[in-house]
């Protein structure tokens, strides 16, 4: 059967013999797509009314899509015909919150015809001022370089479909002075650290789920969607498909980033010698499972906050998850490693984006380098007696003992650091009818947030003991 292009509807026999065209006309708030069809005794029939119907659409398209309607309307229009279709649901989210709770609140009622760079610029300048809707007390309140210019890359494409379109003549957002782009600064856990990491994720029950990203550059939602079946024990193949993340507060499973990161490795040894041990105490189909949700992988995010606990105990610099796939693509490399091996690893598409993106010289690769042309210049003998006396040596063991964790007494909630300057305070009781209730805070320091918690934790209290004595009173 011929495949029909993507916008020309389908069309299918149904069981009662009747022929059944369907096309799509819109999409909901959720992003699912709404259809109409038409029905007919032939498919020359079917095909001939779904043309009509797709006319009648198109009309109704052109009619509503004026150059004089309200520049939001245009990028509602833009971001639903010509841009969502061709995003994952992970990225429609970062598209939809900047369009709707940014974008089209400022600059939404300026017809598209009379938008001007000065409107654009001013909104910029704004949103780099004064744009954090969110944790402005913490955070402060302008929005980063990055969220500016993201903002500016959705602005200019609509106008230049709205060019291409014949609606306006010049697109506005061409020229407009935007914050430079800073390029986000990875960092590397040194040997020693790592040392320090493992012994504390061991000791805090993580000691696997991070050793597979150290061992394999995985991403974090690649590492947490792993299952059992992926993996090999006799080949140490392991098949990368699918990624958890989260979206409108559900944790889904969807394909990986790119078409390249779905993608297989070998695991060493000495790895699946850890995971074959570590396989005996789970019960999951996941290789990581939810310790709260039963038949669901671990969430990403609690992941994360985890990780940011381990590098506190084990006295390391706090760096992002991603860094520790940063880490294991520098080691690799140091240890002599060729670059398109590695890019397979990772994942890229090429082994440009490899380069550019991870390869990063640490103390210990300069070192190396220091040597080899000190050798290279001494005919083979190094000049430094200190390089001399420590060739050859044992490298010294770890003197770290991993510390425990400060275990919070029951009923007295729990606190997690998000960031340097940001503190979530949590308590979630039962109410009068048995079920959960969650209320969160937030402060500035860790001793603000217990303040806040224990206020809150006392007002939720009374208001539970209230409940009771009222559902008590009406028995």
């Amino acid at each position: 059967m011929k495949k029909r292009k993507a916008g020309e509807g389908t069309v299918r026999l149904r069981k009662d013999g009747r022929w059944e065209g369907r096309i799509v006309v819109d999409y909901d708030i959720n992003g699912l797509p709404i259809t109409k069809n038409v029905l007919a005794k032939t498919e020359n029939e079917c095909n001939q009314k779904l043309s009509e119907l797709k006319e009648k659409i198109g009309i109704t398209r052109r009619n509503r899509v004026k150059s004089s309607m309200p520049f939001g309307e245009w990028m509602d229009f833009w971001y639903q015909y010509y841009c969502k279709m061709g995003l994952k649901v992970t990225t429609q989210e970062v598209y939809e919150s900047r369009i709707y709770k940014h974008i089209i609140p400022k600059l939404g009622d300026i017809p598209l015809n009379k938008l001007t760079q000065n409107d654009l610029q001013k909104f910029y300048t704004d949103l780099k001022e004064n744009g954090r809707l969110r944790y402005a007390d913490a955070l402060g309140k302008g929005l980063s370089n990055r969220f500016v210019r993201s903002c500016h890359a959705n602005c200019r494409t609509a106008l230049q479909r709205a060019v291409d379109d014949g609606l306006i003549k010049t697109n506005p957002a061409i020229g407009c002075k935007l914050p430079p782009k800073k390029a986000r600064e990875m960092q590397v856990l040194s040997k020693e650290e790592l040392k320090r990491f493992f012994i504390q994720a061991k000791y805090d029950g993580y000691y696997e789920i991070f050793i597979m990203v150290l061992a394999t550059g995985m991403r974090r939602g690649e590492d947490m969607a792993l299952k059992w079946k992926d993996l090999n024990f006799e080949t140490g193949q392991l098949d990368i498909g699918r990624q958890v993340t989260r979206v409108k507060g559900e944790l889904i499973i969807t394909e990986p980033k790119t078409k390249d990161s779905i993608r297989s490795i070998i695991l060493p040894r000495n790895i699946l010698n850890i995971l074959n041990e570590y396989r005996k105490t789970v019960d999951s189909e996941w290789m990581f499972p939810s310790p709260r949700v039963k038949g669901m992988p671990r969430d990403p995010s609690a992941v994360y906050h985890k990780m940011q606990k381990v590098l506190e105990r084990a006295g390391c610099k706090k760096v992002r998850f991603h860094d520790l796939r940063h880490t294991f693509a520098t080691t690799s490399v140091a240890n002599g490693m060729d670059i398109k091996t590695l890019s397979t690893i990772l994942g890229h598409i090429s082994s440009k984006t490899t380069i550019d993106i991870y390869l990063h010289s640490t103390d210990e690769m300069k070192q190396n380098a220091a040597e080899k042309i000190n050798a290279r210049f001494s005919k083979g003998k190094a000049i430094d007696e200190n390089i001399q006396a420590g060739e050859g040596q044992k490298p010294q063991e770890t003197q770290f003992e991993p510390k425990k964790g400060k275990i919070r007494k029951a009923g007295t909630g729990c606190i997690s650091k998000i960031n340097d300057h940001l503190y979530e305070g949590r308590y979630s009781p039962r109410d009068a009818y048995g079920k959960r209730m969650v209320r969160n805070i937030y402060a500035k320091t860790e001793e603000e947030c217990e303040e806040k918690l224990a206020i809150l934790i006392q007002e939720m209290k009374a208001e539970i003991a209230e409940k009771k004595a009222e559902l008590k009173k009406a028995q």
